[in-house]
């Protein structure tokens, strides 16, 4: 399907020299993904895949605060509400491309700079080339909404060191520069004002040739100096078990993330959770992003992401009210429902490995 006028002005594409240039511009909705912008941003990598003039592709955000704060909630909680299948639909096409750029053929030069969460985690952090500036704010989010993380995000924080990612992927901690390249999600720090500078000399130059201009070394981070209570405490096999490790390990910080822990759904929680332990189990990524397609088709006939939604975004009381209420109301059942096959179908990738020409 060709994506429409709305897409073509949503995300803005141009080549240079070597280089394409492709933009996401809904800065008034923090360039959060639509499915019409997936399509458009998968037929763009698709053509420039085969296009000998273009030697690198580099995704921005238009506006200045962020790359993308990811998809279009508010689309998704008005098809949960009526039953329907649009997200499903959404999820396939989004889970397709974030494989798409993991294992794209020409260097995929990702600007992580401001905020980047969710969504837009999965179009920049499966690429080639991350970028993180002084500015980047990157969360998964989604546990707050009653989600799971999605978009490869729990092949990802699967990955990080220790039980970093399980922290960020329960408590939806957002993290910068430093904390980024720390845990995998990021491999170059450039400062903000250089991007300007550094996205016209990919149009002449080689990546690696470019960016030795440019990368310099990050403000500190924050999670290396919480390393020994994030890996005591989240490296049990239970939520309850990590809630009561953070509530009786000492630490001030560990308190704090047990009370972030106690605000999120209990059901998303453990979802996540077991969604986390199975995905080094998987294998590659697309294997990870076929169990994400199950667990998202059945959260969004669910209860909490409806509810979380509407108490984050549409009313924006921030008080939602989980069904079950508490950790130890969610059986086991209830997480195992997530990961059964959708009714719809499944989703089917190949497995490809990454090859990028420098």
């Amino acid at each position: 399907m060709t994506a429409g006028a709305d897409a073509e002005e949503s995300v803005l594409l141009r080549t240079e020299g070597r280089a394409a240039y492709l933009t996401l511009n809904r800065p008034r909705a923090l360039n959060a993904l639509t499915h019409s912008m997936v399509r458009r941003v998968d037929e763009a990598l698709t053509g420039w895949a085969s296009d000998p003039a273009v030697q690198t592709v580099v995704i921005t955000g238009a506006g200045g605060r962020g790359l993308c704060a990811g998809g279009d909630i508010r689309s998704i909680y008005e098809d949960a509400r009526a039953g329907g299948a649009a997200s499903a639909g959404f999820w396939r096409d989004e889970y397709r491309l974030n494989a798409r750029i993991a294992c794209y053929p020409k260097p995929y030069v990702a600007v992580m700079d401001g905020i980047v969460m969710g969504g837009g985690v999965g179009v920049s952090a499966h690429g080639s080339v991350r970028i993180v500036t002084e500015r980047s704010r990157i969360a998964m989010p989604e546990t707050g909404i009653g989600f799971v993380p999605d978009v490869g995000g729990t092949y990802l924080l699967a990955l990080t060191g220790g039980e970093l990612g399980t922290h960020l992927a329960l408590t939806g901690a957002r993290i910068g520069a430093e904390d980024a390249l720390l845990c995998g999600l990021a491999d170059h720090f450039v400062p903000h004002d250089d991007l300007p500078r550094l996205l016209d000399d990919l149009a002449a130059r080689p990546v690696w040739d470019a960016l030795q201009s440019y990368v310099r070394q990050p403000p500190p981070g924050e999670l290396a100096a919480h390393r020994t209570w994030i890996d005591a405490c989240y490296r049990a096999d239970t939520m309850e078990e990590i809630v009561a490790r953070l509530r009786g390990h000492g630490a001030r910080a560990a308190a704090e993330a047990a009370d972030t822990l106690a605000a999120k759904s209990p059901t998303a929680l453990k979802v996540t959770l077991a969604a986390l332990r199975r995905a080094p189990r998987l294998g590659p990524l697309e294997c990870v992003l076929e169990q994400e397609y199950r667990v998202s088709c059945a959260a969004l006939t669910s209860h909490d992401l409806v509810e979380g939604i509407r108490a984050q975004v549409i009313d924006k009381d921030r008080s939602p009210r989980w069904a079950p209420a508490g950790l130890g109301e969610v059986a086991d059942a209830d997480v195992a429902r997530y990961f059964a096959p959708p009714a719809g179908g499944e989703l089917h990738l190949t497995a490809t490995p990454q090859e990028v020409p420098w």
